[in-house]
């Protein structure tokens, strides 16, 4: 699928002014934790960001953790038949750069219910617009968002000034996803979004750029 575009240089890396939760968001009753492999910016990881605001605890690569684990490795897509699991064992995610997602140790992690997210767009400053390369924070927030914590992924997101446009961007497929019963919904929903995408940039491939003008159609007629 063609990348979405945008720049994104002057958009705004500071942290969130906003301290106050409004009525719409709740913090997390359950653990929120993370894997970190010191490989990005410390000053832009939004993985470092929670942890300093203690919204996310540091795992060690010994630590298993038994809630839903957000990883490349996982089998099964996370879906609200993984409530249950958040609820009781809570959420983790591999904090690691993209770039170095091949040279990382992921499978020496220590994990029981390996999930991995469907189809989303980023909107952190450093991947915008970039499909499935989301921060800790998207993902961590998409997560809840899907099992049903949608208050909850408000909380996360609304520490980050660039948070609300991951709401947006995404928020007819967080629906869609958040309103399926099991993985296998989940994926079909994803890939019903994507044939309906694909459909519809054939469809204006297809058509001219711009209708011709009365004094051209005139001319051709000529």
């Amino acid at each position: 699928m063609e990348e979405l575009s945008r720049e994104v240089e002057n958009l705004d890396l500071s942290e969130s002014s906003d301290d106050e939760s409004s009525e719409e968001e709740e913090l997390a009753k359950f653990p929120v934790a993370m894997w970190d492999f010191n490989q990005c910016d410390p000053k832009k990881c939004s993985g470092r960001k929670l942890e300093r605001m203690k919204l996310v605890k540091s795992l060690k690569i010994k630590n298993k953790f038994h809630g839903v684990v957000l990883t490349p490795l996982g089998t099964k897509c996370v879906s609200p038949a993984d409530k249950e699991i958040v609820i009781n064992k809570g959420i983790a995610v591999v904090d690691c750069s993209w770039a170095k997602l091949d040279e990382t140790p992921i499978a020496s992690l220590k994990t029981s219910c390996g999930r991995l997210l469907p189809f989303l767009v980023a909107a952190n400053p450093i991947n915008y617009g970039k499909p499935c390369q989301l921060s800790c924070v998207e993902a961590i927030a998409a997560t809840m968002y899907i099992v049903g914590f949608k208050s909850n992924a408000k909380y996360y997101l609304n520490k980050f000034s660039w948070g609300h446009s991951f709401l947006e961007l995404n928020e007819e497929l967080l629906e869609k996803y958040s309103n399926c019963s099991n993985s296998l919904d989940v994926v079909a929903a994803q890939n019903e979004y994507l044939d309906q995408v694909q459909k519809s940039q054939q469809l204006r491939a297809g058509m001219p750029d711009f209708p011709p003008s009365e004094s051209e159609s005139s001319e051709e007629e000529n």
